[in-house]
């Protein structure tokens, strides 16, 4: 007894046959040529009655959706393109050297040197600040640092760190002050201990041992824990206001416990006293 399911599949092949087919046993053509269209029309009908065959018909013109040249947007002053940026740096350079000391002949080179940009090299100008402080020109180090400032580039602790260092150079004391209150205000709670201990070296460098207790207070209120250097500098503030206790009290909290010292020719690790300090 045949099952109905295979009549209901094989009675659609039957009938799906093309006439041509049928007459295939009348033809005059070869065996092989009759075996080959047989073949063919097989397939045809198994891909028809395939339910999980997906079908890519190529879309017709007019059901296809017509995507129209979207505008490409330029955002100003955000992309980041490095590429060509040491030539651009070093052309600021070249430029800036080149220029006297006046405030306004520096700007207007500068904003002639961004003028063709559609975002701001702010690659290209901070490598070229790298290349000035190398070169220790640090009142071009100033100049170009500002100008950032001033177009809000560049706002980062490297360019405060390089700006608070020109300063000190350039012996401008009030113009860092200015800065740092700045900087605290703005950036409280992501100052780096990089940016807390140049400016301890900064006032250390020019005899400001009351500026530097100030800048250590508020490490310390940040719980920024401070370097050996600014250790010692702290120390040597508390000592030059003669303040002993507190700078004992500096050197046992914040001051390394060893040190390294060499003896026969060997590096040797030997615990540190207060009086070494």
């Amino acid at each position: 007894m045949r099952s109905a399911g295979a009549g209901q599949v094989f009675r659609p092949l039957t009938a799906s046959l093309s006439p041509a087919l049928l007459r295939l046993s009348d033809s005059p053509r070869c065996e092989h040529q009759k075996s080959v269209n047989l073949h063919l029309l097989l397939f045809q009908f198994r891909c028809s009655y395939n339910p999980n065959r997906i079908i890519h018909q190529p879309s017709s013109p007019a059901n296809a959706v017509e995507k129209k040249p979207g505008k490409k947007e330029h955002h100003l002053w955000k992309r980041r393109d490095p590429a060509g940026s040491g030539q651009k740096a070093l052309n600021l350079v070249r430029i800036v050297s080149g220029l006297p000391n006046e405030k306004e002949a520096v700007y207007r080179a500068l904003d002639a040197w961004t003028a063709w940009e559609l975002e701001f090299p702010l690659i290209a100008a901070a490598k070229a600040l790298s290349i000035l402080r190398k070169r220790s020109q640090w009142l071009r180090v100033i100049q170009v640092a500002k100008w950032m400032l001033s177009k809000g580039q560049g706002t980062t602790m490297a360019t405060y760190d390089t700006l608070l260092l020109a300063f000190d150079q350039e012996a401008r004391i009030d113009e860092a002050g200015s800065l740092w209150n700045m900087i605290l205000h703005t950036h409280t709670r992501s100052i780096s201990k990089r940016l807390l201990s140049r400016m301890i070296s900064l006032y250390d460098h020019h005899h400001m041992p009351e500026k530097i207790i100030e800048i250590f207070a508020d490490m310390e209120e940040l719980g920024v824990k401070p370097d050996e250097d600014t250790v010692r500098r702290v120390a040597r503030a508390f000592d030059k206001l003669g303040q002993e206790d507190k700078k004992k009290l500096v050197l046992q909290r914040y001051a390394c416990k060893w040190k390294y010292i060499h003896f026969k020719g060997e590096r040797v690790k030997v615990k540190r006293e207060l009086c070494d300090e």
